[in-house]
């Protein structure tokens, strides 16, 4: 009885010394190679996985950095001081990344848009989209206000107030999610530093803009034509400001008789 128990312990003892070597050997014939740099970097990443850097989280990001396939740069969320970090990592410079933040490119708010009947459903703009009228409102350009873009956002920067989604500019980290998330393509990542913006995606002419929206750009062309560093201009009916060229003085908004540039 006793040499038996005594016996299979041995033998488990024996199988058990001999997987354990055999792992061992296995694990050094098969080991995958990691860049030591890679492992730097993903230890500075904020670890957000949002995707905003166009990756598919914060391991592949890393990976990508690495290998040279990224800009140190790349992380919209860890910002300024993410990037010196891994600047140093990698060895380069990190240049001057300006920070930019989502701006929602509408001003319709319940009062000032004309509504062409009332939507009792799913509040998912994407879904809405495909509905005759896509939505409520009668500007099929604007926002909808049913609030994919909150949805898609993970650091509550973005709220729908009166109608329209808003931006919290000192929350937004530019992953570009709420950008992805918009139907009808309104949302763009402007410069932090930008005082001047066209709240207006509508390209109907301006008789039609008036008849859908109080605060919609009519085209009139004002806002170029006291522009004197050519840093706005018309496209398909919508005011659209350069902001490499904008100094940010403001002549514009002054003279727009609708208010929309913001």
């Amino acid at each position: 009885m006793i040499t038996g128990i005594i016996f299979a312990a041995a033998v488990v003892g024996i199988i058990g010394i001999l997987i354990g070597v055999f792992l061992g050997i296995a694990s050094e014939k098969f080991k995958v190679e990691v860049d030591e740099k890679e492992i730097l970097v993903r230890n500075e990443l904020p670890g957000n996985n949002c995707g905003g850097c166009g990756y598919a989280g914060c391991d592949a990001l890393a990976k990508a950095i690495a290998a040279g396939q990224a800009d140190v740069g790349a992380c919209p969320v860890g910002g300024a001081s993410v990037t010196e970090k891994i600047s140093q990592i990698m060895g380069v410079s990190a240049g001057a990344a300006e920070k930019k933040v989502a701006f929602v490119k509408c001003k319709g708010t319940c009062d000032k848009t004309k509504v062409q009947y009332n939507y009792y459903g799913i509040d998912d703009c994407r879904k809405i989209s495909v509905v005759p009228g896509a939505g409520e409102k009668a500007c099929v350009y604007g926002c909808m206000g049913y609030g994919s873009c909150v949805k898609a956002c993970e650091f509550d920067a973005i709220h729908v107030v009166d109608g329209i989604a808003v931006v919290d500019k000192e929350k937004c980290v530019a992953c570009g999610k709420c950008v992805a998330s918009c139907p009808n393509n309104l949302i763009d990542l402007v410069p932090y530093k930008a005082e001047y913006l066209v709240q207006c995606n509508s390209h109907d002419k301006g008789k039609d803009v008036k008849a859908k929206c109080d605060v919609g750009c009519i085209g009139c062309t004002m806002c170029i034509k006291q522009c004197e560093f050519d840093a706005i201009h018309m496209d398909n009916n919508v005011a659209i400001i350069d902001y490499e060229k904008c100094t940010n003085c403001g002549k514009c908004a002054a003279k727009c008789p609708v208010k929309v540039i913001i």
